[in-house]
């Protein structure tokens, strides 16, 4: 059985990756030190023999006993709330962090792939934006923390590549949603789902023209998944073209939920990028890979997910004890 550790493992992305490798057939060491994931999104696979959990912050040494044949590295706070109320470990987790699985990888001889970000673009000049295009990014505004993190993770994942041959693959992820993501996070589709739900007005930032491109959760999972599974070591973009104004999904989620709330407009907040679509030639000609599910599908799914949320979750974040889980 091949072994496969995922950092990040108890988030929505992570969570939703580990549910792929056990469908797969690998043993899978999940690792998160729960600064941002949900020990709840893991609650179904403690059970399993071939699924392991490790509370831990990879920032520091990581050490995982036996042998590795994949690292996929998601652990980052990776919406604006938390990575403007935890700067540090958002850039220490993508700078260290990545230093110390990188290593790992080396002498396990695995092959890493890190999740990068579409805001390695920032406010971008070029539309869509493809891997070719190297950014438009405010280096030390309030989005830097995350968005240089990302930039200096790409940076030192290509060097371990060109001068250990680590081998590696790059993902830059566009905007994406599904289950089990945080009502909280400060994201948009999830912040207008919750505030639908809790009967508040829907708040744009901004005038509501600028766009996003939403790809459904299971569509990134199987694009990272062919990823991997590729020889490819370049950065490539894993995302929805399917591109719609803010202004626009406000009244598609009015729509979704059947609410009577009004949109209200607040400022912009600064460097918040206007323009958001990936070109996804080199996964459709690399990877054979495009996204199958509609937004108005996807949608239905994840409003489901949200409707089914009792109302402790939809206020407030679940409490991460996760030692009820160890096993006996």
């Amino acid at each position: 059985m091949k072994r496969v550790l995922i950092t990040g493992a108890a988030g929505f992305l992570g969570s939703h990756l580990c549910d792929r490798f056990i469908k797969e057939g690998y043993a899978v060491v999940a690792m998160d030190n729960l600064i941002t994931g949900n020990i709840r999104n893991l609650e179904h696979l403690f059970p399993l023999e071939n699924f392991e959990f490790y509370n831990h912050d990879v920032s520091n040494f990581v050490h995982v006993a036996g042998d590795l044949d994949y690292i996929l590295h998601f652990a980052s706070p990776a919406s604006p709330i938390d990575y403007l109320k935890i700067p540090i470990q958002t850039l220490k987790v993508s700078s260290l962090g990545t230093h110390n699985l990188l290593g790992l990888a080396k002498a396990k001889k695995a092959k890493i792939i890190v999740a990068s970000t579409s805001e390695v673009y920032g406010d971008p000049l070029v539309h869509p934006q493809t891997e070719e295009y190297w950014g438009n990014v405010n280096p030390i505004g309030p989005r830097g923390v995350y968005d240089e993190a990302k930039r200096f993770q790409e940076a030192i994942t290509m060097a371990y590549h060109t001068f250990h041959q680590v081998e590696i693959a790059i993902v830059r992820i566009f905007n994406t949603y599904g289950p089990r993501m945080r009502l909280n996070d400060g994201r948009v589709l999830p912040a207008f789902i919750g505030q639908a739900l809790r009967g508040e007005d829907l708040t744009v930032f901004g005038d509501g023209t600028q766009t996003r491109s939403f790809c459904y959760v299971d569509d990134l999972v199987e694009g990272i998944y062919r990823l991997l599974m590729s020889d490819y070591a370049q950065p490539v973009n894993i995302g929805n073209p399917d591109e719609i104004t803010i202004g626009e999904f406000a009244e598609e989620i009015i729509k979704l939920t059947g609410t009577t709330q009004k949109v209200i407009y607040k400022d912009l907040p600064q460097d918040d990028p206007m323009q958001r679509q990936p070109d996804i030639t080199k996964a459709r000609s690399i990877l054979n890979w495009e996204p199958k599910v509609s937004r108005k599908e996807g949608l239905k799914i994840t409003y489901d997910y949200f409707k089914s949320l009792s109302e402790d979750e939809l206020y407030k974040k679940e409490h991460n004890d996760f030692t009820k889980y160890i096993k006996k």
